[in-house]
């Protein structure tokens, strides 16, 4: 490809919507362009890399035997109705009506309509196991789409589902997708930790993430390097710490504390420390109220709340007037003594003694609170996030905590959608059974985000061989002098001969703005031919070297098609 005429609309200044540096990199560097919020379209170097991205999911997809199809992307609610995720996914569905009033939706994910087609297309036991898999766009209306393609409201997505006949059917399609996602995310020079995670609407009995350490990520991660213990803060397991146990338990006492609302200003007030409290939220889980309780130093973690509540809406802060009249006072006072919702107490609190809690009275707190004797929680369970430094739950070493971005999911289904759909298979004997699945995802738009944030510096983009637009870029120093654009075009030729993805910079510009947009848009590899041109002499540069090299002709593009094809 010659650049003369190639759309590459790149940018100088950091366009002010843009947050992380994935997303300034890629406006910046002619990637994509913003339509609407959460919205983008992809200019042709975007493309390139998606395309690579899709390419090598896709290689290693087929590789671990899984067979590729393409669904449509406009729904029928009927399926989503039958599983009871119309209602789950609530707002984050992007919902309407055809000419006849029939409901549709633009699809969120696919494991409905997968199973709705194997129902209709397989008609024998002898068929399965079986894994199908599309590479294919999504539609989610998120609350608050950002961060470019990190979290869209449109984007690309490479969806897979097993269909096996028993649960041990299912742990060898399950290990294959593991093994495929690692080799895809290796060759895509990611570098990426498991973890285990919660289901979500997705449902099924247990879950793997696949993440990449960055602090703009969105997911919390927890990890033991003692152990290789990993789990995002939605799965990991809150080993109980005990802080204040052991004290003789002391009179129930109400204390003033007015005006103070906040765990800060209680620490102040009354000279103690934030893990002698112990603090109640309220929460609207559907159409009910809960109180959650965690101690004074913790915070709640809400998926594990909204998990052990079995609420099928989203879990949210109760309004201020309902706190009002559950509690009986302002917010910032919530106990659990004398509530009449359920109270949902974390491990911790049960260890605590004499501790303070709200007095459910505008402007006073109870101290010496006791557990059993002062009230009785409703249910008592892990509703913690981890905290750098907590137990580790599988060896007791300290865990870490970093920030993640999820690249892909791997889900152990179970029959939640073969046993709602009716999928279901005769086996030898005549009997009916009912098929077991597993669902894979790779989020395809977000791999090349995760591919620059992980690699760029004040010059541009860094990007691995695999997934570069190009992966050299030729530029003669002078555009208008013949002896270097000749030159310049015979490598250009050369390397394409070898089968490399050569870009020449054939444009009427300066030296400077050459390199600069090389630099830009992440090429990893740059042949310049100067002005030793005539010696057949041109400067050899990897994207993350400081100097080129200076070598002849024939020896750069050796040299060029060697690294290029040690690591594509």
């Amino acid at each position: 490809m010659k650049m003369k005429n190639l759309l590459v609309p790149t940018l100088r200044e950091v366009p002010a919507e843009a947050e992380i540096t994935s997303h300034k990199l890629m406006l910046r560097a002619g990637y994509i362009r913003k339509l609407a919020a959460g919205i983008y379209s992809y200019l042709p170097l975007g493309l390139r890399s998606l395309k690579k991205v899709e390419q090598i999911v896709r290689e290693e997809m087929d590789a671990a035997g899984a067979q590729e199809l393409l669904m449509a992307a406009l729904l029928p609610a009927e399926a989503y109705q039958a599983s009871g995720r119309w209602e789950v996914f609530g707002p984050s569905m992007f919902k309407l009506k055809d000419r006849n009033d029939r409901d549709f939706c633009l699809g969120p994910t696919h494991e409905e309509l997968f199973t709705q087609t194997v129902i209709d297309e397989v008609r024998s036991y002898k068929e399965y196991p079986m894994t199908l898999y599309q590479i294919q766009t999504k539609y989610r209306d998120e609350g608050r789409p950002r961060f470019g393609l990190m979290r869209g409201r449109e984007f690309i997505m490479k969806d897979a589902y097993s269909f096996d006949l028993d649960e041990a059917g299912l742990d060898v399609s399950y290990k294959k997708m593991y093994d495929a996602y690692c080799r895809i995310f290796t060759r895509l020079g990611l570098d990426f930790t498991i973890v285990d995670a919660d289901s979500g609407a997705m449902g099924g009995s247990g879950s793997q993430e696949f993440m990449v350490k960055s602090p703009v990520g969105e997911d919390g991660i927890a990890y033991c390097d003692a152990c290789g213990y990993a789990a995002n803060y939605e799965k990991a397991e809150c080993v109980p710490q005990e802080k204040n146990c052991g004290e003789t338990e002391l009179q129930l006492e109400k204390v003033e504390t007015p005006e103070v609302h906040t765990i800060e200003e209680l620490v102040e007030f009354l000279k103690t420390e934030p893990y002698v409290f112990a603090k109640t939220i309220i929460y609207k889980a559907d159409d009910k109220y809960i109180a959650a309780m965690v101690r004074g130093d913790r915070e709640i973690n809400e998926v594990k709340l909204k998990n052990l509540v079995g609420c099928t809406d989203d879990l949210e802060l109760a309004e201020p007037f309902a706190v009002r009249e559950i509690t009986h006072a302002q917010v910032g006072f919530a106990g659990p003594i004398g509530l009449d919702i359920p109270v949902y107490a974390d491990l911790e609190v049960m260890r605590m003694k004499n501790f303070i809690i709200g007095a459910n009275e505008t402007n006073y707190h109870y101290k010496n609170v006791n557990v059993h004797r002062d009230f009785e929680p409703t249910v008592v369970a892990d509703i913690r996030t981890i905290t750098d430094g907590d137990v580790c739950p599988k060896c007791g070493k300290p865990i870490k905590t970093a920030q993640g971005i999820e690249v892909g999911h791997i889900f152990k289904l179970g029959t939640k959608y073969s046993d709602a759909l009716g999928l279901t298979y005769l086996d030898e004997t005549g009997k009916p059974k009912v098929v077991v699945m597993g669902c894979y995802g790779i989020g395809v738009t977000r791999c090349l985000a995760a591919a620059i944030e992980q690699g760029n510096d004040e010059n541009g983009m860094i990007l691995p061989v695999a997934i570069a637009p190009f992966e050299v870029i030729v530029i003669p120093v002078n555009a208008k002098n013949e002896e270097q654009i000749k030159l310049a075009e015979e490598i250009y030729e050369q390397l394409k001969k070898k089968g490399i993805d050569a870009l020449l910079d054939d444009r009427e510009e300066r030296a400077g703005v050459k390199f600069k947009d090389a630099d830009l848009i992440g090429i990893p590899l740059r042949i310049v031919a100067g002005k030793k041109s005539a010696e057949n002499i041109v400067e050899y540069k990897l994207r993350n070297d400081d100097l080129p090299l200076e070598l002849h002709v024939g020896e750069a593009v050796e040299a060029a098609v060697k690294f290029i094809t040690e690591n594509r």
